[in-house]
């Protein structure tokens, strides 16, 4: 009857929920699902999806149709997906409008920096760290954020627990937990890692699972059609607890190329468990993009309503190349990482994917595309984040990538930007820079003298003549072993020396550094230990031994200062000593106090890094 079916219903939406009333249900009109696990993501949806229900009350002359009202509100309310829900099954957007999705036309964009980029050798990041990057990913609008492995390590527990509570709804929908089929001769209900990644939270799950067949028989030591059923049982189970499931194929490529039947027979066994996305692993990192390419069409070919995705490794520095040449053969999803942090060699960078996606492989929709100009700033932010030192070779969001320095493609460029650009560095948000060096011509030059937009160089005549001689000293200061590229700084003070009554504001009459050291022996590092211990528990204001271990002195003449310079001079000598934890420390110092009174500006001015060279590497440190 239709009570009995409005209570099955019920039961089915919210079992913690007992139908103790009778109802009649006057309408249920839903849009077809391709199977049942799809149900969850049509009601939710249920706006988009033309979906309506109607329930309508008992007679008045049933003697509870006065508590009847509340029941029909929730069931309503479970109907169209807006229930409170106490089975721990979150809600969860429809993975796709269209299914299935087929790149190139469409791609959504899956980041594991969270959990594969991890595990690159030196990287180590916490948990406050992880909810920081979860944040900015979803700010940059990627589709899903794969924040860890909840069942493996109690750092990512503790992420997922505080990521209910201190992320915001949209970055919630956006994460997946990730884990592992169910074990061997154990039901996936049973087991403790599949249970860990319910109890995550996360609306979408992705599980690794063997598709290569002597991984499975010689690794793992399962039979194949255990392994099958592993498969097959574990997204089931994670369906029926309303996530979404997504499948790693691992060794796919490999497994396929090994015994293609048995591969396949893995995918199908995903798809019949309910599955969303089968993802093709290339794990080793060792498969070519023509490999690639076949396998995924013939793959396709035999799947015609299933999404797939791409996970490759840089093994071979084919990660970002294997990537796109899968979306261009129809895959849906593309997971990398941010600048390729992985294992080993690394992931598939995402920061050259995405934009590679949106410019030169026509994607049309792709969620991140309109925050495409935040994706060097991204980069960026992940390195400062992991203490990593940003590559500035890496394409389109290096320092480099968009850096020029030969003379001929300068002048160039100064004619059309096109010239020697694949894309206008704007919109991925990096610069062009041009770059001072023995390799620059004069258009080098002059394209940093317009950027400085002096008014009183002279004209065009006198500039491009002050232009050659400027690149003439620099090309001799780099044949001494000079080099110039990273200080634009000393550059532009040629050129500002080039200009007419230009007047230094100091000039360094002399310095001189000192660097000591009393722990000569191994007794006297003993004894300075000691002695350091000693400071740091005596009471405050008692004198305590230096820890500096340079001293500099710095004499400078200081010009055009009213406030310190007599009337009757023109300048002032100003001589002063400073101390610092080396020697290049100690002179900055020494140099900013003599100069503060005159520009208190300096005051603020803290040296962050600087870089020694030997000059001559065969007279090392006689040079």
């Amino acid at each position: 009857s239709a009570a009995t079916a409005a209570s099955a219903l019920l039961l089915f939406l919210n079992p913690n929920v007992v139908p103790i009333h009778s109802f009649q249900v006057s309408s249920l009109t839903t849009r077809p699902s391709s199977r049942a696990s799809s149900l969850r993501l049509h009601e939710q949806r249920a706006d988009e999806e033309n979906a309506s229900a109607t329930v309508a009350p008992p007679s008045a002359s049933s003697p509870l149709a006065a508590s009847d009202e509340w029941i029909q509100q929730d069931l309503e309310s479970q109907l169209l997906g807006h229930g409170d829900s106490k089975d721990n099954k979150p809600e969860q957007k429809p993975l796709r409008e269209h299914h299935p999705i087929r790149g190139p036309a469409r791609a959504l964009i899956y980041d594991t920096t969270l959990r594969d980029g991890t595990q690159m050798e030196s990287i180590s990041v916490s948990c406050d760290d992880k909810l920081k990057i979860a944040k900015r990913l979803s700010d940059f609008d990627v589709d899903y954020i794969e924040a860890g492995w909840p069942g493996s390590n109690p750092k990512d527990e503790e992420f997922f627990e505080r990521a209910k509570t201190e992320l915001d709804g949209v970055a919630l929908d956006k994460l997946v937990a990730f884990g592992s089929t169910r074990r061997k001769g154990i039901e996936a209900k049973d087991d403790r890692q599949i249970r860990t990644l319910v109890a995550s939270g996360a609306p979408t799950v992705c599980i690794v699972a063997k598709a290569h067949l002597w991984q499975v028989t010689d690794i793992i030591r399962a039979d194949p059609d255990e392994n099958l059923e592993m498969i097959r049982d574990s997204v089931s189970y994670l369906v029926s607890q309303g996530r979404t499931v997504m499948v790693d194929l691992e060794h796919f490529f490999d497994g396929y190329k090994f015994d293609p039947e048995y591969t396949l027979k893995c995918c199908r066994a995903a798809v019949e468990g309910g599955a969303e996305v089968l993802v093709m692993c290339d794990t080793n990192g060792g498969s070519m993009p023509w490999e690639v390419q076949k396998i995924t069409e013939e793959t396709l070919s035999g799947f015609e309503s299933t999404t797939f995705g791409i996970h490759c490794h840089n093994d071979c520095g084919m990660a970002v190349a294997n990537s796109l040449v899968a979306v261009q053969s129809g895959v849906g999803v593309v997971q990398g990482t941010i600048n390729g942090i992985g294992e080993r060699t690394g992931n598939a960078d995402l920061c050259s994917i995405i934009p590679s996606l949106a410019m030169h492989c026509d994607c049309e929709e792709m969620s991140c595309k309109d925050n495409l100009e935040g994706i060097t700033s991204l980069s960026r932010y992940l390195d400062e984040t992991l203490n990593r030192t940003p590559d500035r070779g890496a394409p389109y969001v290096g320092a480099s990538a968009f850096a020029h320095k030969g003379g001929l493609h300068v002048a160039a460029l100064e004619r059309s930007p096109d010239s020697y650009q694949h894309v206008d560095p704007s919109r991925v948000g990096n610069q062009l820079r041009v770059l001072i060096s023995e390799l620059s011509g004069r258009q080098n030059i002059l394209g940093m003298i317009k950027k400085l937009d002096l008014d009183n160089i002279g004209d065009d005549a006198v500039v491009a003549e002050r232009a050659l001689v400027i690149l003439n000293r620099v090309k001799r200061l780099e044949s001494m072993g000079y080099t110039f590229e990273g200080a634009d700084a000393s550059v532009e003070l040629m050129i500002l020396h080039s200009t007419q009554g230009y007047c230094p504001p100091f000039r360094v009459l002399d310095y001189t550094a000192q660097v000591y050291d009393t722990n000569v022996d191994s007794a006297s590092r003993v004894m300075s230990k000691m002695e350091r211990q000693q400071q740091q528990d005596s009471p405050p204001g008692r004198l305590s031994m230096p820890t500096n271990l340079a001293r500099a002195t710095v004499n400078v003449r200081v010009l055009d200062d009213p406030d310190h310079v007599p009337d009757d001079q023109e300048f002032l000598d100003r001589l002063e000593v400073a101390e610092g934890d080396g020697p290049v420390d100690a002179l900055a110092n020494a140099l900013k106090k003599a100069l503060a009174p005159s520009h208190p500006e300096l005051s603020t001015l803290q040296l962050v890094d600087y870089k020694v060279r030997i000059l001559d590497p065969e007279s090392a440190t006689r040079a």
